[in-house]
C-alpha cells in the first residue's frame, strides 16, 4: 500500500511539473498560414470547387489493397508453423494471385502512369 501511494504521488507531480513546462516552453510565434482553418496547401478563401484528378484516388485505393494485403499476410508465418499449414498457404497462394492480377490488369490500362 505504501509504494502504491508513493508511486501515485510521484506520477501526479510529474504529470503537474510536465503540464507547467509544456505551458511556458513553446514559442507562441502566430502567422497567417497557422491561424487559418486550413493547412492542406489550398487558399481557404478561392473555390472549393477546383478540379481533382481521380489518380489520387486511384493510387490511394491501390496504396490501401497492398496494404490491406500485408496485414493479412502477417500471420502467415504462424498458421504455417501448425500441424496442417495447407489450408493457410493455399489462402495466401490465393490472395496474393488475386491482388497481382489485378495490379498487372491496372498496369496494362495505363492506370498507373500518371502523367495523361
Amino acid at each position: 500500500m505504501n509504494s502504491f501511494v508513493v508511486y501515485l504521488t510521484i506520477a501526479a507531480l510529474l504529470s503537474i511539473v510536465l503540464s507547467i513546462v509544456g505551458h511556458f516552453l513553446p514559442t507562441r510565434n502566430m502567422d497567417q498560414e497557422k491561424l487559418s482553418p486550413y493547412e492542406c496547401g489550398f487558399d481557404p478563401l478561392a473555390s472549393a470547387r477546383l478540379p481533382f484528378s481521380l489518380r489520387f484516388f486511384l493510387v490511394a485505393i491501390l496504396f490501401l489493397l497492398f496494404d490491406l494485403e500485408i496485414a493479412l499476410l502477417l500471420p502467415l508465418p504462424a498458421a504455417l508453423s501448425t500441424r496442417d499449414p495447407q489450408l493457410s498457404f493455399t489462402l495466401a497462394t490465393l490472395i496474393i494471385t488475386i491482388l497481382t492480377v489485378g495490379l498487372i490488369y491496372e498496369w496494362a490500362e495505363g492506370g498507373l502512369e500518371w502523367a495523361e
